[in-house]
């Protein structure tokens, strides 16, 4: 942390009188014994040092303020809802598609994953749009009004009977996906270096049940007719709407959080005009540095550590997208095309595992290892266990393919402990975060920034994951490099974000405890 001093307040608070009797400092006068120290942001604080005119402690640290939980509640409540909008068509798109294009079999795919892509692909458009209206008009207004348009756009979907009425749908969706970019700049503003690793962990965490709650409520009520007739049956609505109660009640639940974020949440951004002036006089009065002007997006990514971070932001979400879209395909090949011939039941199981294995590295793990051994620390950990975890998938199939019994039983022994302890490399996403919060020139473009971050990772959401499937397909049936050639791809990728995370600016490796170890034990001790 940098400490400003401030003359004139040195001036006044070192005795000075008309007299003339002011000493020069010697090399043995404690340079912060009797100069405020401006170690806080907070204009008012600052103001106040600078009128005191007298000695002053060392101001508490700004990074003490305690997580506000019911903030961090709220907000983790309305972030559920953008994961559930996405995942929830994913079990009955192929069905809907065809039933509203008439289509054959063999076309329904690109249809199906055309809707599916439209949601981020407009995402990425936009997202830039809503970041720098959240730093122009404020967090909270952007976040209840982006709410509102996914909640009504999503509940409409489940009425369309078209494939024209669902790209339409879809798209106005994912227009209206600027959510997550409030509140991740929400939570970011909310916490404080000391406290936004349990408060980002508790962010993942519930992306992670969103994930996980999308698909299952999508699944479950989509043509409740036929699912359920003895409840729905004979009803004209659900029998002309089969897709209507899925979309409804993800909507529904959409509003729910748009009257949560309304009633609850606290606005975050710093207020920029009235009273603030005056806080900016106090603050050069106290020696703050003065508030930034308005950032071009280009002056934005040319800052310090800026484009770095956000390149490993990227690679880290790539990396992410990539295992998640191929892992379920490598569980159902069998052993002899390279895979491991999971059931369907295996799959559910061993994707609960790996859920609660990712939960639990992020909340109970992430936290103590972040402040011990930085986000840089921790980044560059990820960095190194990411190409072995991949890189283990081919050999894990290769000790399956033996088909002995002492093979299987090896097998079944690794399995778990892969799904336990491979997970762990997800503490990565809630680190690139951090990072992105650390080299943030100013509060003022925070939002702008988690803007551009996941106006790239909307990109990737949208092609990552045709892409390695089809790499994955394609290493399959050509039985390149016996089938592995897409681990061994993953595998390169994941070196390069060993040695990207290498090239990580120091911003996230700053202790405020060593940093004012030294002038506080100086004070004391004078």
């Amino acid at each position: 942390m940098t400490f400003t001093d401030s003359p004139d307040a040195n001036d006044s608070g070192n005795g000075k009188g008309d007299n003339g009797d002011s000493k020069l400092a010697s090399e043995t006068t404690p340079l912060l014994a009797s100069s405020p120290v401006a170690t806080t942001s907070d204009s008012a604080i600052a103001s106040a040092i600078a009128e005191d005119g007298v000695s002053n402690p060392l101001i508490g640290k700004p990074e003490d303020r305690p997580l506000p939980k019911a903030q961090i509640f709220f907000l983790c409540y309305a972030r559920l809802v953008e994961p559930i909008a996405f995942f929830s068509i994913f079990p009955y798109i192929n069905q809907m598609v065809q039933e509203n294009g008439n289509l054959a079999e063999e076309d329904v795919g690109f249809y199906a994953g055309l809707i599916e892509s439209l949601f981020s692909l407009t995402q990425m458009l936009v997202m830039l749009f809503w970041g720098r209206a959240a730093d122009r008009w404020g967090r909270k207004p952007i976040l209840v009004s982006s709410l509102i348009g996914v909640a009504v756009s999503t509940s409409l979907f489940g009425l369309s009977k078209s494939i024209w009425q669902m790209i339409v749908l879809r798209c106005l969706a994912g227009v209206f996906a600027g959510t997550v970019v409030t509140i991740r700049t929400m939570i970011a503003e909310h916490s404080t270096p000391r406290t936004q690793a349990r408060a980002f962990s508790w962010f993942a965490f519930t992306s992670n049940i969103g994930i996980f709650l999308g698909p299952l409520i999508g699944g479950a009520l989509a043509d409740p007719a036929h699912q359920y007739p003895w409840a729905f049956q004979g009803v004209p609505f659900f029998e002309a709407y089969p897709y209507a109660l899925s979309s409804i009640v993800v909507g529904c639940i959409g509003l729910t959080a748009v009257v949560t974020s309304a009633v609850f949440i606290e606005e975050t951004l710093p207020k920029t005009k009235g009273s603030n002036d005056t806080s900016e006089d106090s603050e050069a009065e106290a020696g703050a540095p003065p508030k930034p002007a308005s950032t071009s997006t280009l002056d934005l990514l040319k800052a310090p550590g800026v484009g770095i971070v956000l390149y490993n932001y990227g690679h880290a979400m790539l990396l992410g997208f990539a295992y998640t879209a191929v892992v379920p395909l490598f569980w159902f090949t069998s052993p002899a095309n390279g895979g491991f011939g999971f059931t369907p039941l295996q799959i559910s199981l061993a994707m609960g595992l790996t859920g609660l294995s990712q939960a639990i590295w992020l909340l109970l793990v992430f936290p103590p290892l972040q402040h011990r051994l930085g986000t840089n620390g921790v980044l560059r950990a990820c960095g190194v266990a990411y190409p072995f975890f991949l890189g283990i998938m081919p050999f894990m199939n290769l000790i399956l393919y033996q088909g002995t019994d002492a093979a299987r039983i090896t097998f079944w022994v690794l399995v778990p402990l892969l799904l336990v302890l491979g997970p762990g490399v997800s503490m990565a996403f809630t680190g690139v975060q951090l990072a992105l919060n650390d080299v943030s020139p100013s509060p003022a473009v925070l939002g702008t920034l988690n803007a551009l971050a996941l106006t790239v990772t909307s990109g990737l959401r949208a092609f990552s994951p045709v892409l390695f499937t089809s790499l994955f397909a394609v290493s399959v049936k050509g039985h390149l490099v016996w089938g592995y050639l897409v681990w061994l791809i993953l595998t390169i990728i994941a070196a390069g974000f060993t040695v990207s995370t290498r090239l990580l600016p120091a911003a996230s490796e700053q202790d405020y405890d060593r940093g004012v170890a030294g002038p506080e034990e100086d004070t004391d001790g004078n």
